[in-house]
């Protein structure tokens, strides 16, 4: 996979090409675990609908999220490595799941988008100084000859926990964000689509958050102020709903 790949985004109802289904750097799914895992979740599934859907849940619900992982390196961005840690953040989780599919024949890629969360801690909005998330990803799928979003963030004990509404994946439609809660309350805003990519475009990412989060430490390649070493997501979620 080439730096390209990375540089520019696709035509959002491309073609399939040969680098949709190839192993990279971050969506690293020539790794044994991965392949492992995808023929785990899939096995027996009729077809590319089921076989897709299947592996969104087990990513969605397999792996916990804890956005925090976003503040510890760009490396916890690998497939593999949020595998092997059982959670992951936005990006990571777009990233495996997109592995995993790759790993079945299944063609993907990995999009961006700067939404407005409304599902923050205390901590969080701190580090970031805004309730903008700049570069939320989700996976692009090649299904049955089409290109379907899906977003496998958050897990459905978390949603539970935050009454937040359950995002669910067909196979046939785009799975994006709730802009409100179960309680109607404001949940995401998406406000500027940044396009989908073969590779994760860390350079133009990372150059982002450096800009807009300008109190936050960040540094290529360096943990910043806030990260799953220094802190913990689950017990601040718990904190924040205490605090409501």
């Amino acid at each position: 996979m080439t730096a390209e790949n990375a540089r520019h985004s696709l035509p959002d109802d491309g073609e399939l090409q040969p680098t949709s289904l190839a192993p990279g750097e971050h969506i690293d799914s020539h790794h044994a675990q991965i392949i492992a895992f995808a023929n785990a979740q899939t096995h027996g599934a009729r077809g590319e609908r089921e076989t897709a859907v299947r592996l969104y849940y087990a990513v969605r619900d397999g792996i916990r999220y804890d956005a925090y992982m976003a503040g510890s390196s760009v490396e916890v961005l690998r497939a593999s490595d949020a595998l092997r840690a059982k959670r992951g953040w936005c990006v990571s989780k777009a990233v495996l799941l997109a592995a995993c599919a790759r790993a079945v024949g299944i063609g993907a890629r990995v999009g961006f988008a700067d939404v407005r969360n409304h599902l923050s801690t205390a901590r969080m909005r701190e580090f970031m100084g805004t309730d903008v998330f700049y570069y939320h990803g989700y996976a692009q799928l090649r299904i049955e000859g089409r290109w379907v979003k899906a977003t496998p963030a958050f897990n459905i004990e978390l949603c539970e926990k935050m009454g937040l509404r359950t995002l669910e994946f067909d196979g046939l439609s785009d799975s994006l964000y709730h802009p409100f809660d179960r309680d109607g309350r404001a949940h995401m805003e998406y406000i500027r689509d940044h396009g989908v990519y073969d590779a994760v475009p860390v350079d133009a990412m990372v150059a982002t958050w450096q800009a807009r989060y300008p109190t936050a430490g960040l540094n290529a390649g360096d943990p910043g102020k806030l990260s799953a070493e220094t802190a913990d997501f689950e017990n601040d979620v718990d904190a924040e709903l205490r605090d409501k």
